[in-house]
């Protein structure tokens, strides 16, 4: 039997998180962690990062955030700053070591995109991407309208 889209899509992902995981185990990190904390370092001074928005931007529970944001806090890569308009909210900001960690961590994502891409023109990583936007796009459109 012939995988389909969705069995392609769920097997390339668990190959490029085991491999990433892989080689960003000399860092002390794992993918998630680094795709948190790269959001982190690109948003936090344009305006407050919250842990909210981690949940929304990674579509994650609120418990799995929460685990992943402590792992990070306890690696010393992003501390919890009050906010002056609410004492309540905190928001995430990163540490210096997260800056110079941000470097290893781009190396190790450029390399497995490399691997990911080898023998593929640069159109046909521009049809792949643009096909997978669409699907994901499917895929939002099919829960909204379940949600009304």
């Amino acid at each position: 039997m012939e995988k389909d889209c969705g069995a392609w899509i769920n097997l390339l992902s668990r190959k490029v998180k085991r491999r990433l995981n892989a080689t960003l185990q000399g860092v002390d990190i794992t993918f998630i962690q680094s795709q948190v904390i790269f959001y982190i370092l690109n948003h936090w001074q344009e305006a407050p990062v919250f842990q909210r928005d981690i949940e929304q931007v990674f579509s994650l529970s609120r418990s799995t955030a929460t685990g992943i944001l402590q792992q990070l806090e306890e690696k010393g890569l992003l501390r919890r700053e009050s906010v002056e308009s609410d004492a309540r909210l905190k928001s995430l900001v990163p540490t210096d070591r997260a800056a110079q960690l941000d470097a290893e961590v781009r190396a190790c994502l450029r390399q497995t995109e490399e691997v990911l891409t080898r023998g593929l023109s640069g159109g046909q990583v521009q049809l792949f991407k643009e096909t997978l936007a669409a699907m994901a796009q499917n895929l939002d459109d099919a829960e909204a309208e379940n949600a009304r």
